[in-house]
């Protein structure tokens, strides 16, 4: 976040309290904007959120599972504006890199990170049965076969980080580049596990590994958050589609 100035003439221009209930509202309003505007990773939640409201509507979820699935987005992005309005606080009241200004921001990231984790569980929950479901019984009778598939997406994802490397340019097909090799490795691995054990337990391990390796290639220095991103959305998304594929091909 960019630093607050207190010499900052932008930041000491007279700020009039609201005196109605609609320049209260207005204001709220332009909270939520200014978060939007300012704040990559509220940005991001709110495309997140959108896209998991849209597949919802298409899977027609039970009253019950919609609406918590929407306490828990909203939950998520309350924590995050929460975070927003503290560090604003802070840099008001410390513009120097003091513990206590740095413990307020890290609790208050930190309430941001259990609200993430706890829509995780949600979206968990709610949409893999109609993952499982679907691909379920095809799975179990062709279970012979589902380590042949898993291989075959592994080298896929592969050959795919090779191809959009050389595309870019830049980096090794292991280290470096767009988009990042671990995560579309560990991504993918991930997503075979899941779909081949069924068992949600099992499931949730591989993720977290999957996460692990991911930022310690951000730990390192290696690569750029979008370039684990986009890794990991490659890995997973298309071990997904091969395995879809062969369902599909399967129940002809």
């Amino acid at each position: 976040m960019k630093a607050y100035k207190k010499h900052d003439p932008e930041n000491h221009r007279e700020v009039l309290k609201p005196r109605t209930w609609f320049e209260s509202l207005n204001c709220a309003i332009e909270g939520v904007i200014y978060a939007f505007k300012t704040q990559r990773h509220i940005r991001y939640h709110y495309a997140i959120a959108a896209a998991a409201l849209f597949l919802s509507l298409f899977l027609k979820l039970p009253m019950v599972e919609f609406v918590l699935f929407s306490i828990s987005i909203i939950v998520l992005l309350f924590a995050e504006m929460l975070n927003t309005a503290i560090e604003e606080a802070v840099n008001l009241i410390e513009d120097r890199h003091h513990i206590i200004a740095k413990n307020a921001k890290d609790v208050s990231a930190g309430a941001v990170l259990i609200s993430a984790i706890g829509v995780c569980i949600v979206l968990y929950m709610i949409f893999t049965k109609y993952v499982y479901d679907n691909m379920g019984v095809t799975l179990r009778e062709a279970k012979m076969f589902a380590g042949h598939i898993a291989v075959v997406a592994l080298l896929l994802v592969l050959i795919s980080v090779v191809v959009l490397k050389s595309a870019t340019k830049k980096g090794a097909p292991l280290h470096g580049g767009m988009p990042s090799g671990h995560a579309a490795v560990a991504f993918s691995l991930f997503t075979a596990i899941a779909l081949m054990t069924m068992d949600p337990m099992v499931a949730l391990l591989a993720f977290v590994l999957a996460i692990m390796v991911s930022h310690s290639r951000l730990a390192a220095g290696i690569h750029t958050k979008m370039e684990v991103f986009l890794g990991g959305l490659l890995g997973l998304g298309l071990t997904l589609l091969i395995f879809q594929v062969f369902f599909i091909w399967l129940k002809r």
